[in-house]
């Protein structure tokens, strides 16, 4: 890909994105469904605007290790403390539902146990991104419900790490069956301490040195993050896992919260072009053969997760209409999912057609969903003047 067509692309994807993201706006749904209905439409199986997606899958990862760079900011370890209770038991056993709900369908369908398993597995995450865009920030974020929501994203999105985890050493079950085990025992400790130590001794007084010069925190941050996921790499672990643990390190900073503010710009770039690498991915020729497991798996989740989320709340003392609020607020599947048939695929533990039914109902659950929550209770972008709050 010559520097023309990079600029090219660039310009179809923002471009692009602007354009169908207004239309996802006035039809009241969140613009990542946008990036990937672009990227499936530009991409080399829609109209091949976009043909060589190879550096900007690579370019796109970057946004990925950034988006788990905040998610690690927003966990220093008295939240992480705080999450140990009811939101952890009700995040284990939705997890277990979850699993067997998606793996049973794929196996029902006769698709192998690995893909299966790897469905299942991202079929037992709830969309971060739609379950707090859909929050008002004035009304429930910090409120009962909003904790609730929140504190069980957060858990969730620490299981994603694990699972990323797991998917990596199936991926390369020979080469990592004993480097790689040794690694995890002995290197990811090792990373995580040596991070800690970095950044109480060296990245904390810089901070508090030079704090009045924004640019310099902005640098340092992107730095960190970046080093931290090179790091893990050549650990064996995945470049995602070193940008949370880049995070994590630098929560208890008490400035956490002005870098998380300031890099989910930069983050917002790069997950356009992640999303559209998604989208791109999708062999939209394979759509008509697999469209019966598509629907069965999307409608298991936009069944089971509500269900399942109110059954449990309700039974560890949540009132029913906050457990039913709560539940359909997280009954979608996550960008999480997207990750996870991305990091699948180049593990090669996917195939086309397995990936197209985990990446095709990730999208119809996350539109779907959206236009229930947008429907019956507070959100941002209510159609009906009543329901919204801000």
């Amino acid at each position: 890909m010559n520097d023309t067509d990079i600029l090219q692309s660039f310009f179809l994807i923002f471009g692009g994105a602007a354009v169908i993201a207004t239309t996802a706006l006035y039809l009241r749904q969140p613009m990542l469904v946008a990036y990937i209905a672009l990227g499936a439409l530009a991409g080399p199986f829609g109209l091949a605007l976009v043909d060589d997606t190879a550096l900007l899958s690579g370019i796109a990862e970057i946004g990925i290790i950034f988006l788990l760079f905040l998610v690690g900011l927003d966990l220093p370890t008295h939240k992480l403390k705080n999450m140990l209770g009811e939101s952890l038991l009700t995040a284990l056993g939705t997890t277990a539902v979850f699993f067997s709900a998606g793996a049973g369908v794929m196996l029902v369908f006769g698709y192998t146990v690995t893909e299966a398993v790897i469905v299942g597995i991202a079929m037992t995450f709830s969309s971060t991104i739609l379950g707090i865009k859909l929050l008002p920030t004035t009304v429930l974020h910090h409120r009962h419900i909003g904790e609730i929501v929140i504190s069980l994203l957060l858990v969730q999105d620490l299981l994603a790490i694990i699972a990323l985890l797991f998917i990596g050493f199936m991926g390369n079950p020979t080469e990592h069956s004993n480097i790689a085990l040794i690694g995890l025992a002995a290197g990811l400790p090792a990373l995580i301490g040596g991070a800690l130590l970095v950044v109480r001794f060296v990245l904390l007084p810089l901070l508090e040195k030079f704090d009045e010069f924004h640019e310099y925190i902005f640098l340092l941050a992107i730095g960190w993050c970046l080093t931290i996921a090179q790091l893990a790499h050549s650990l064996g672990l995945s470049y995602e896992v070193g940008g949370f643990i880049a995070g994590v390190s630098l929560a208890t900073s008490p400035i956490a919260q002005y870098i998380a503010t300031h890099l989910k710009p930069l983050r917002d770039f790069f997950l356009v072009m992640f999303f559209f690498t998604v989208g791109a991915s999708i062999d939209l020729n394979l759509l008509p053969g697999v469209w019966l497991p598509i629907s069965v798996l999307s409608i298991t989740v936009l069944l089971v997760k509500p269900l399942t989320f109110t059954r449990l709340l309700h039974m560890q003392g949540e009132t029913l209409p906050n457990a039913k609020e709560v539940g359909l607020r997280l009954g979608q599947a996550s960008e999480f999912s997207l990750l996870v048939s991305y990091v699948a695929i180049h593990a090669s533990l996917l195939s086309m057609e397995s990936a197209v039914i985990l990446q095709a109902a990730t999208v119809l659950t996350l539109l779907l969903n959206s236009y229930l929550v947008v429907s019956r209770y507070p959100n941002p972008i209510a159609a009906d003047p009543a329901l919204r709050r801000d």
